[in-house]
């Protein structure tokens, strides 16, 4: 009941597909492998239940401060959204919920699990850490949740998980989430799972995207993609916006341009400290701003489920990173559409997409900045313009160092 009325607040009424399966099966503490899209209620999957045997299972030891709970994940960004949605589930329950990661101080995660943490959230590295350095204590834990495994095995995570499993010696409940099955995450959990069921929210035939994605794939030279961004922003109906860069500078140098086109942009990628990301992915979460520019280290980590648009600035290097970029719109229930702008030397790229993907685009038509073609397609008004205003700050930017004056 204090689940249900805090998800209520929320305006959480009614379950996804991998919700209702995942949640009979999760409460009775069997070991289970769910499979379901990104956008598609994962966390919840496994939140529910995790917090209700943590609070209220005789199976699950009285809490006292020493984790019961342990959640996985591959991001700094994803392991704050996880964490943020576990705490506003369990708004009502006297449970400590901490989120660990990399790129800050230990002091401060090693001081909070000695003051006691019921439920930790956390990327595979530091929680490793802070297990070698006896700080994390994991022979309480009763419950394991792998979240995006085969991000994770992307990443090169994998020795890591392998050791933190290995530590769990007692008997524990696991459940091992993800969006793909490649075979090594399939033998990690044939060697680490207790005869889990294997539960697939979608027919083994269905689109690698959401249905309610509208995808728009055109040819635009990579000069005119600038100006091409500029327009898309001004469409009909747009909410919050993600654009997606293959590169850190290219992140930041777009993020750049449209501050100076004069619209509200935050940008995240790899060069900036994780207090600098947090503040923008915050920012783009309440609404401050409403576009943000990333590279695809926090694709995964941008859990919002009020995107309206996704922009792949640059095209992804493989199918799967496409799937995990669009995937950042048409998200619970919402419509959404993905803009992907095909440089001329990005075609190749694009031809292998299309055809893994089956999205039967393989020759996207030419548009430019200008063409009446794009404004139809993406609602662009005629009175669209290259810029909208002033110049503005790129919340999470790098300031400039100001030139010397010559002599």
């Amino acid at each position: 009941m204090e689940i249900t009325d805090a998800l209520k607040t929320l305006g959480i009424e009614h379950t996804f597909a991998i919700q209702e399966y995942t949640l009979p099966i999760a409460l009775d503490g069997h070991d289970l492998i769910g499979q379901a899209r990104t956008g598609m209620g994962k966390t919840y999957g496994f939140g529910v239940p995790l917090l209700d045997r943590v609070f209220d299972s005789a199976d699950v030891a009285e809490v006292d401060g020493t984790p019961r709970a342990l959640v996985i994940v591959p991001t700094r960004e994803l392991a704050v959204q996880v964490g943020d949605d576990l705490s506003r589930a369990a708004v009502n329950l006297p449970l400590k919920i901490f989120t660990f990661y990399g790129g800050t101080p230990y002091e401060e995660q090693i001081d909070a699990l000695k003051v006691g943490v019921d439920v930790v959230v956390g990327t595979p590295g530091r929680l490793l850490d802070l297990h070698k350095r006896g700080a994390l204590v994991l022979d309480q834990v009763a419950i394991l949740v792998l979240d995006e495994a085969d991000e994770m095995l992307d990443l090169g995570f994998l020795p890591d998980i392998e050791k933190i499993l290995t530590a769990l010696t007692h008997k524990h409940q696991t459940m091992l989430f993800s969006a793909t099955m490649p075979s090594a995450i399939l033998t990690l959990a044939r060697s680490f799972l207790d005869k889990p069921v294997h539960i697939r929210a979608e027919t083994s035939d269905a689109s690698a995207t959401h249905k309610n994605t509208r995808q728009v794939v055109f040819m635009a030279h990579k000069m005119d993609k600038e100006a091409i961004t500029a327009k898309i922003l001004q469409s009909e109906g747009r909410g919050k916006t993600i654009i997606f860069a293959r590169t850190k500078r290219t992140a930041a140098q777009v993020a750049e341009d449209l501050a100076q086109r004069g619209f509200s942009v935050g940008s995240v990628h790899g060069d900036m400290g994780q207090p600098a990301r947090e503040r923008s992915l915050n920012a783009f979460r309440s609404g401050k701003i409403d576009i943000l520019v990333a590279t695809d280290v926090a694709a995964r980590g941008i859990d919002v489920d009020d995107v309206t648009h996704v922009i792949n600035f640059q095209t992804p290097d493989d199918p799967m990173t496409y799937v995990h970029r669009i995937g950042r719109t048409g998200r619970a229930g919402h419509d959404g559409i993905a803009i992907t702008l095909v440089g001329y030397d990005e075609a190749l790229k694009w031809t292998v997409i299309d055809s893994e993907l089956d999205l039967g685009q393989p020759n996207p038509p030419q548009w430019f900045s200008t063409s009446p073609e794009l404004y139809d397609a993406l609602s662009i008004p005629d009175t669209a313009t290259d810029r909208i205003g002033p110049p503005t700050k790129v919340l999470g930017g790098t300031p400039r160092t100001p030139r010397r004056p010559r002599k």
